[in-house]
């Protein structure tokens, strides 16, 4: 397959589906005042609402993987697709906590191969050696989902209110179902994995037995997962109650961390290149990029000097750098296994954003709100502890990490 034909009927079709993904996943940060206003929910109700995408996601993480590896990306992500579009049009008429959470349940698992379905679709027709450089273009695509829920989300929200833009979207994800339907290649039998239900568990299986995995998965689901707990939820607060910023300043500030997620995702791909290309291990990479991102959210947490909305923007372009160790998975695992390596990572990724997501609305509650807005120290409790576990991650890595690049391996 050429260059070009792999842009337009791969990464196009499947980065407008991750697109919306990280729209929708993102979004509830900006609508965080008309939820309070219209629905009154607390700060650990709201953390539910906006991590019962996560949890939904996540636990999908491994039945995904078998589908992908049997069935392909093709029809597995238009599918999913459609019941997200659905779960978006019931999210915009829901009326209370448990209908929000119901449908955000419904968003999240129609989203759940919105970026596993994009990879095993760039492993199935990419050239090997530039696998890293096609994932992270897909990923860009997320980035411009990320600008898209902030200043343009917060622009729509004030012209047609929360429930005609969660309609709007529904809408558009269902065009994004049929793109991928009609313009994706079809995959060969060649390109599917053998075997029934038992042969796809034991695949799962072989994954999460292989030392290696256990290695690095603490490392990656707590960086990618404390990026997207806080990114998508928690910094808008945090800006608001410590920095002191104003809405329309948040929304600014939000746009701009989301330009430095893309950024930061671009710079992945191109430094994943770089490496191959110059026979650099591509986990020697990703563990230096999580050492950036933990020193940054350190800064935060201490409130150092420059102002730490710059050191959210370090934050927030690092947040998902570390992702490039799925194109490793997926080399150490082989093209058959990839679906359910990839979605087995991604399964702990989303568990823990989840986790990290509402536990920090556990934690903010403990202290009681003064006109609205929490104590910095309230923060502070909630970040460092988060900010323990990182650091903890990092260093089982560093002590255990594989002393040289593992063989890939067949299906």
């Amino acid at each position: 397959m050429s260059l070009w034909r792999l842009w337009a009927a791969v990464v196009a079709p499947f980065g407008l589906g991750y697109f919306m993904s990280y729209l929708l996943r993102a979004v509830n940060a900006v609508v965080v005042v008309d939820l309070e206003r219209d629905i009154g929910v607390s700060a650990e109700g709201l953390g539910l609402i906006t991590a019962a995408y996560l949890f939904a996601f996540g636990a999908f993480q491994l039945p995904l993987g078998a589908l992908l590896d049997r069935f392909g990306p093709r029809r597995v992500q238009s599918c999913l697709l459609m019941v997200s579009a659905a779960g978006s049009l019931l999210f915009a008429a829901g009326g209370s906590v448990e209908a929000l959470v119901a449908a955000r349940l419904l968003i999240g698992l129609g989203f759940a191969g919105g970026l596993m379905a994009s990879f095993k679709a760039v492993v199935l027709w990419a050239p090997p050696e530039r696998v890293p450089l096609f994932n992270s273009l897909v990923m860009v695509f997320g980035g411009f989902g990320v600008l898209a829920a902030t200043e343009p989300a917060h622009m729509a929200v004030a012209a047609y209110g929360w429930r005609g833009v969660f309609a709007g979207l529904g809408g558009v994800v269902a065009l994004a179902a049929s793109a991928i339907f009609l313009l994706a290649p079809r995959e060969r039998p060649d390109m599917l994995s053998a075997g029934g239900f038992r042969a796809q568990i034991a695949g799962i299986g072989q994954v999460y037995r292989d030392r290696a995995f256990w290695r690095l998965a603490p490392m990656i689901a707590g960086t990618c997962g404390a990026h997207i707990a806080l990114q998508t939820l928690w910094a808008a607060p945090w800006l608001r109650d410590v920095g002191g910023l104003d809405p329309q300043q948040v929304a600014s500030t939000l746009f701009l961390m989301a330009v430095a997620f893309t950024a930061g995702i671009l710079l992945s791909g191109l430094l994943g290149d770089w490496a191959g290309r110059r026979g650099i291990s591509l986990m020697a990479v990703v563990e230096a990029i999580a050492a950036v991102f933990i020193a940054s959210f350190l800064a935060i947490v201490l409130g150092l000097w420059p102002p730490a909305t710059a050191f959210w923007l370090l934050f927030a372009m690092t947040g998902q750098m570390t992702i490039l160790s799925y194109a490793h998975l997926s080399a150490y695992f082989g093209p058959v296994l990839a679906g359910r390596a990839n979605t087995a990572l991604n399964l702990l990724v989303f568990l823990g954003a989840f986790a990290i997501q509402y536990a920090v609305g556990g934690v903010l509650d403990f202290w009681t709100p003064e006109d609205g807005r929490y104590p910095e120290e309230a923060y502070r409790a909630a970040f460092g502890g988060l900010l323990a576990c990182l650091l903890l991650a990092w260093a089982w890595y560093r002590l255990y990490r594989p002393r040289e690049q593992p063989p890939a391996r067949a299906g």
